[in-house]
């Protein structure tokens, strides 16, 4: 993995998803984010460069600079089966699992734990949200992008019905900058998952789901704005110059 200040935080975890977790630890977003370079994030939030290539570098040794999965030599169809398959069935399963604790825990501790009415406010938005999204791209932009690299392969394919994904790409990212959004507006109000000393355990285990449904949801963001996305435009641009 190289590491260059003008490379985007999106091609540097494209290139090694594990570099996620050093951007995280300077809350660098890597996801809705990802499209900004580094030196444009290192001065934003006055990060030393330095210091957080010392950061990367080691953690590219370590990791050999193999990420578990080479999501970049996937072909889009594949990859899309895999999102499907493992990030929007997350998204699915879990969602009605945590609307009913954040909706218990808002009612039981609205007074203990003021901020828990926000938390269910903020996580049925995002549901609401994600899940219209997820159908969006299950019905239209995915089986979208599969005719486009079946097209691809054929010299002799009708090329006048491919014209025209970059705007269904923008709006699906703008839905994905509201949830993220919404959910670092619930990392804030749980105190970055953190429950106070008295919690039961709904409320722990609540956090603890909102944590992981958060470290999903980046890598699932991820893996659209930064590796997908691109490679679709990519295709359609070569299809039909």
């Amino acid at each position: 993995m190289t590491i260059d200040k003008q490379k985007t935080v999106g091609e540097i975890v494209a290139e090694n998803y594990q570099a996620a977790e050093v951007f995280k630890t300077y809350g660098i977003d890597f996801c809705c984010g990802g499209g900004k370079t580094v030196a444009e994030v290192c001065e934003a939030k006055g990060v030393d460069y330095s210091a957080l290539e010392q950061q990367l570098a080691a953690m590219a040794e370590r990791t050999g600079q193999a990420p578990t999965h080479d999501f970049k030599s996937w072909q889009p169809s594949f990859l899309i089966d895999y999102i499907i398959n493992v990030h929007h069935k997350f998204v699915t399963e879990k969602i009605p699992l945590l609307q009913q604790y954040a909706a218990k825990v808002a009612k039981v501790h609205k007074d203990s734990i003021p901020s828990s009415n926000d938390v269910n406010t903020y996580f049925n938005a995002l549901s609401q949200e994600l899940l219209d999204h997820l159908q969006k791209e299950e019905r239209v932009l995915f089986p979208y992008i599969k005719r486009l690299e079946a097209a691809a392969g054929q010299p002799d394919s009708d090329k006048s019905a491919f014209r025209g994904i970059g705007r269904p790409i923008e709006q699906m990212e703008l839905e994905h900058e509201f949830a993220g959004d919404m959910m670092r507006k619930i990392r804030a109000a749980t105190d970055d998952f953190t429950p106070p000393d008295f919690a039961c355990n709904t409320v722990r285990v609540l956090y603890k789901m909102l944590e992981e449904f958060e470290r999903d949801l980046h890598q699932h963001v991820h893996l659209e704005n930064n590796v997908l996305f691109p490679r679709a435009l990519k295709m359609e641009a070569q299809l039909t110059a």
